[in-house]
């Protein structure tokens, strides 16, 4: 009887040693235990609009502007991003009159913020572009201030055609500082906001004045070289590839 126990032990023994190197095998070969939970995070090109240039446009009859955004995923929270457009605004002061075009671009890195549950891939970031843009400034009209009118006017129109007329091959140069979100409403669709800290680095003025605005960064103010702006987009993520991420259920889908 001894015998035959003995017997039974070690085939059962035997077995036990079988099973697990056979799962060590198969966890060596890439595959994942049961008790953990694995999801593809996609890669790729995400391309938008900018939604609050073609709204200012359509309700203001100083500005017209577009802008196109663009990102890749570099890494897990890391990606590039840039965004490219044109844009064009009429500055009225009390002395002149100043009608400002171009284009320009912004370059750098967002980096995302957020821990995303399990199957989501929305952002909260934070990044930092630098700005280039290249425009021109055209002088519609001017006004001369005197402090003794001939004719009760203190304002008198300036005449000078050296004065008037545009003004091109003008550039500028800024830093931002920005934070942001995308959400994706719908599959491979964001909806995004993001605020902006930007500090204007150089400019190339005209001979006979400032430059009020410029495309890109905006208003320029004489006491400050800080400004701030606001917008919002709409973005497609163009997947090119995924990569495998272990991960955990959140409490909702562990409920269920």
């Amino acid at each position: 009887m001894s015998r035959y126990t003995i017997s039974i032990a070690c085939f059962l023994f035997s077995l036990l040693l079988t099973a697990q190197e056979d799962e060590t095998d198969e966890n060596s070969a890439g595959t994942v235990p049961k008790d953990s939970i694995v999801f593809k995070e996609r890669y790729g090109l995400r391309v938008g609009l900018d939604l609050s240039k073609p709204i200012r446009s359509f309700t203001s009859s100083k500005y017209n502007g577009v802008e196109l955004t663009g990102d890749f995923r570099l890494s897990k929270n890391l990606y590039i991003a840039a965004e490219l457009g044109t844009e064009e605004y009429t500055s009225e002061e009390t002395l002149y009159t100043l009608s400002t075009s171009g284009s320009f671009l912004r370059a750098g890195i967002d980096y995302n913020l957020y821990e995303n549950w399990y199957g989501m891939e929305n952002l909260i970031f934070a990044g930092g572009r630098l700005g280039v843009s290249t425009f021109s400034q055209t002088l519609d009209e001017y006004y001369i201030y005197t402090t003794s009118p001939y004719w009760g006017e203190n304002l008198i129109p300036g005449n000078d055609e050296n004065i008037l007329g545009e003004y091109s091959g003008l550039n500028a140069q800024w830093l931002e500082v920005l934070f942001g979100t995308k959400v994706e409403l719908f599959n491979n669709l964001y909806l995004g906001a993001t605020v902006r800290l930007t500090y204007l680095l150089n400019d190339t003025p005209p001979d006979t004045f400032t430059n009020l605005w410029i495309p890109g960064f905006q208003k320029v103010t004489d006491d400050s070289r800080f400004g701030l702006t606001f917008n919002y987009s709409v973005s497609y993520l163009i997947p090119i590839f995924k990569k495998t991420k272990k991960g955990a259920l959140n409490k909702q889908d562990t409920a269920n």
